[in-house]
């Protein structure tokens, strides 16, 4: 685990993107995305030769809203389904149950025409940019792509878009002739993510997008993302399993255990207290996991290792692993419900856990 980006330095000429302060009274304002009750199984091989068809339940039950220049941070560990919201949210997956409200507009109803008049509001950044670069392609040609291909400008109107965008996320002009190969690593993730903003989205999904980086540049791009949700006002879905970058860059959190939400809180009340017995599992791993007041979360183990989607346990799906789990942890699943302060926690005995 790389240390606390907390202290992750300031991009150059970026320094007021480098603080700790989360979006002023978020919650107040009418959400751009607005996900109810989503879902999404996909077929999974019989068990045996002439065993009965199964379902691998990837997302269960998930429900959020995010507003403009918003940070909403998806963690837990691999194959928990994270990736999978994402990918649903961007309908690059369809899903099985639920409704994706976008400006008031439920996405899940609509057609590919209406995707298509909607898809530059909604990007992604990929988490591997080597793979996300087509080699064959120079930087500039690859960044001006989405302005094509929605007939934005003419030829001379994209050259000069495509080179603020360039400016905008550090390359200069002399990166735009050049292929991925000739770039970095950092490089590399700071072209895709010219070519996602070139088209100027509202929403944003990032897809770990710094987890294939040196701890160095991570600090860098992390510095870069958030400089560039205060001048464009974007709102960020951001996917990821380390909890040193969520920390510096998250307005609240969500953590997600096998395909559900258990905790949905603010950034700051989360790592000061989580209240779920995952989530204090997962933050008290990281050293040196403090509040803004110096309180240390205390560790947590929890036994084993997680169930399989394709035979969740009945109940809450932690409570084989959990040290507080009941009789009814084990019969009955907890829904996700607001406590006191405002965090919503799915555990039946989150107000009473030491």
């Amino acid at each position: 685990m790389t240390a606390l980006a907390n202290d992750f330095p300031a991009t150059p000429g970026a320094a007021d993107t480098a603080t700790d302060a989360p979006v002023e009274e978020p919650r107040q304002r009418r959400p751009l995305l607005k996900v109810d009750g989503l879902a999404k199984a996909f077929p999974a091989p019989r068990d045996g030769l002439f065993g009965p068809r199964r379902r691998l339940t990837a997302v269960a039950d998930v429900s959020f809203d995010l507003i403009a220049g918003e940070t909403l941070a998806v963690v837990g560990e691999s194959g928990c389904g994270k990736s999978t919201v994402g990918n649903l949210v961007l309908n690059l997956l369809r899903p099985s149950a639920g409704s994706i409200l976008f400006e008031g507009e439920d996405l899940t109803a609509g057609s590919d025409a209406r995707w298509r008049a909607r898809r530059r509001d909604l990007q992604l950044i990929f988490q591997d940019s080597r793979s996300a670069l087509d080699p064959r392609l120079r930087i500039d040609q690859q960044v001006a792509e989405g302005l094509e291909i929605h007939g934005i400008g003419d030829r001379a109107e994209r050259a000069r878009r495509v080179a603020e965008m360039l400016e905008a996320v550090g390359l200069g002009g002399e990166f735009a002739a050049r292929y991925p190969h000739e770039l970095s690593g950092g490089q590399q993730q700071r072209a895709v993510i010219a070519r996602a903003l070139v088209l100027e989205p509202k929403l944003v999904v990032c897809d770990e997008p710094v987890a294939a980086l040196d701890v160095s540049v991570q600090a860098q791009v992390v510095n870069l993302l958030r400089d560039l949700q205060g001048r464009f006002g974007l709102a960020y879905l951001f996917i990821s399993h380390d909890l040193s970058v969520v920390r510096h860059v998250a307005d609240r959190v969500a953590v997600m255990y096998l395909g559900r939400f258990v905790e949905l809180a603010d950034r700051d009340a989360l790592f000061a207290a989580p209240a779920h017995p995952y989530a204090r599992a997962l933050i008290g791993a990281v050293p040196a996991a403090r509040s803004r007041h110096g309180r240390r979360v205390q560790p947590l183990s929890l036994e084993g290792e997680p169930p399989s989607p394709l035979d969740p346990p009945a109940g809450c799906a932690l409570h084989p692993r959990c040290p507080f789990a009941t009789d009814r942890c084990r019969k009955e699943r907890p829904a996700l419900r607001p406590l006191a302060d405002g965090r919503s926690v799915a555990c039946h005995h989150a107000e009473t856990l030491p």
